[in-house]
């Protein structure tokens, strides 16, 4: 980008000389054509093209060689082009090359044919020309490439890219950028891995392929190959990089990438510093979050969102909230997100009044319509806080369809605060909108064992059972020696797995000595209760916190990333196990992160 600022700032400068000859041309009974070129290309060089057109308009009448010379022509092309001239332009600018013959003849005007019907939308006629080309170099076949993948056209670009007969790097570059920008991630990892000469961009988009389509760990397993081929990652990449990261919840990594930044004297430019406050937010590291976001010099709305949701989904609601009121005194205008997060403060740490003022004030103050998952953030906090039936009316009482989020909100709920009534109306709701979705039906079966409905707890499982719903995997990692660990409940694929299990047995043993209860009224399966007891005991998370004892110092901090919600029982465990172990444990579930520290947890049982 600094490239290109440069040399348009440099053209720019020497305009002032061009812009005499300019004048000098059109006060001109028959201008010079040498000049008249130079100087339409100047403006072209400058990012002037339509400058450059109005010069062409000016003095054709009196030059008719203007365009009697390629070069003179090409440059036309491409100031009609850049300046996205009406097509008919263009179109009469073809005929004169035709006629000329420079259209046959010459590939430098060719190419710019190709180009300037492509900026102006009419790839269907780039093609024509393409296709006319007696001859096409590697220079022509990129323009073509280019001008189909900037219209997702990767198929029609990867016929072109198979048939020519040379490529450079330009090619396989717009190839994978152009799959990579589809998401077809397989595809695009096929051309990087038959490329033979990557540059940066190479690596760049293939390393954003994979963190777009959440394939985290393969753009971390990228991320050190192009770090060992001494590649400098330019801004974009290491968004792409710190972004896995964050998905995965891989700390060190990204702590990493930042120290990168620092010691390269990298700009921290908007986007890479909001990601690093994204990364370090949702790795469990608040503190550093903090601190990048104090030292940027200027903040965006997405800067500010995504400190004030991370500090929410911290369970830092009051901190949270003193940031949005800072935001506003700024004279920042937040957005949708941004109140998102705020919502979310509210929910964590149960401030129902406020959060309706807030709620309110999107609309009635900034102008901006609440969206489903506004409403979904307002029903989970009135259900959380014991509003149940005015989480109800208010679902009720939405302008549009309440989603799966919305309804399975108000379930959880009744959960906490033992509504059958209400939990059955949600579930009704739930079987239509996401029949096979497992947790519903664990979650009702709870309210029903709490409200010593035996009965309904059969009649879950029996549907369990006869509908053949698949419970979604409960997978947990633990980022260690510089890898993600990644632990699926019953898992025994692990290296270290029979070390780990015996960790696991003496850590439930300790467990039970201090008073732990296991939840065996959790488990759906029709097994006996040591069963239920053993089922319990090997949830992804306790794998994961016994592969963190195993392979950690001790009284080190353990953070771990899991795929769904914590259950009671883990969560009851966790408790205890960071003042047995005197372990701080962070743990971030898909609703909100829990620091575990002396016994207690910072949700106060409220997640």
């Amino acid at each position: 980008m600094r490239g290109k600022r440069g040399a348009a700032a440099a053209a720019t400068a020497a305009l002032p000389e061009q812009q005499a000859v300019h004048a000098r041309l059109e006060k001109s009974a028959r201008p010079d054509v040498l000049y008249a070129t130079g100087v339409m290309r100047a403006y072209l060089r400058a990012s002037l093209p339509l400058q450059s057109l109005r010069l062409l308009a000016g003095l054709l009448p009196r030059a008719p060689r203007l365009l009697a010379t390629s070069f003179s022509l090409s440059v036309a092309l491409q100031a009609c082009g850049s300046a996205a001239a009406p097509v008919s332009v263009g179109a009469a600018l073809h005929a004169r090359a035709l006629r000329s013959g420079f259209a046959a003849a010459d590939l430098f005007v060719r190419t710019a044919l190709v180009e300037m019907y492509a900026k102006a939308g009419r790839v269907d006629l780039a093609r024509d020309a393409f296709d006319e080309a007696p001859l096409r170099d590697v220079f022509l076949c990129n323009v073509m490439l280019a001008a189909y993948v900037s219209r997702s056209e990767v198929a029609e670009a990867r016929k072109v890219f198979d048939g020519m007969p040379m490529r450079d790097l330009v090619s396989w570059n717009t190839m994978i950028h152009g799959y990579a920008m589809r998401g077809e991630v397989g595809l695009a990892r096929e051309i990087f891995d038959g490329t033979e000469d990557r540059d940066a961009f190479s690596w760049s988009s293939m390393i954003s392929a994979y963190a777009k389509s959440r394939r985290s760990k393969e753009a971390l397993e990228l991320w050190r190959e192009m770090h060992a081929a001494s590649i400098i990652p330019d801004c974009i990449t290491l968004v792409s990089v710190v972004s896995a990261c964050s998905d995965l919840g891989a700390l060190a990594v990204g702590a990493e990438v930042h120290r990168f930044v620092e010691s390269n004297r990298i700009e921290l430019d908007l986007k890479l510093g909001t990601a690093l406050i994204d990364m370090y937010a949702k790795c469990g590291d608040i503190e550093s979050a903090q601190r990048v976001f104090d030292r940027m010099p200027e903040k965006d709305v997405q800067t500010w969102s995504s400190m004030i949701i991370g500090l929410a989904n911290h369970g830092l609601g009051h901190e949270s909230l003193s940031l949005f009121s800072k935001m506003i005194s700024e004279g920042m205008k937040p957005n949708g997100v941004t109140f998102v997060g705020v919502l979310i403060a509210c929910t964590h740490v149960g401030l129902v009044s406020e959060g309706k003022k807030y709620f309110r004030s999107m609309n009635e103050v900034h102008g901006i319509e609440p969206t489903v998952e506004h409403y979904g953030c307002m029903v989970d906090l009135l259900g959380r806080s014991g509003h149940v039936e005015e989480a109800r009316q208010l679902i009720r009482s939405m302008t549009f369809e309440p989603d799966t989020i919305i309804w399975r909100a108000l379930l959880g709920a009744c959960r906490i605060h033992k509504n059958v009534e209400i939990a059955e109306e949600a579930m009704a709701k739930l079987r239509v909108l996401d029949p096979l979705g497992d947790g519903h039906y664990v979650l009702l079966s709870n309210i029903y064992a709490q409200a010593n409905s035996w009965e309904g707890v059969a009649e879950m499982r029996k549907t369990i059972r006869r509908d053949n719903i698949q419970r979604i995997p409960g997978r947990s990692s633990i980022e260690w020696d510089e890898k993600i660990h990644e632990f699926v409940s019953g898992d025994r694929l692990h290296p270290r797995s029979k070390e780990i299990y015996r960790v696991l047995e003496e850590m439930m043993d300790r467990l039970k000595q201090a008073g732990y209860k296991p939840m065996t009224g959790l488990v759906l399966q029709d097994i006996d209760e040591q069963s239920k007891e053993r089922s319990l005991a090997e949830h992804s998370e306790k794998l994961a916190i016994a592969f963190a004892l195993l392979t950690t110092p001790a009284r080190s901090t353990i953070r771990i990333t899991k795929n769904l919600r914590a259950c009671e029982d883990c969560h009851s465990a966790m408790k205890l196990i960071s003042l047995v172990y005197d372990r701080k444990l962070i743990v971030r579930d898909r609703n909100r992160f829990h620091h575990f520290s002396e016994g207690q947890c910072s949700c106060k049982d409220y997640w």
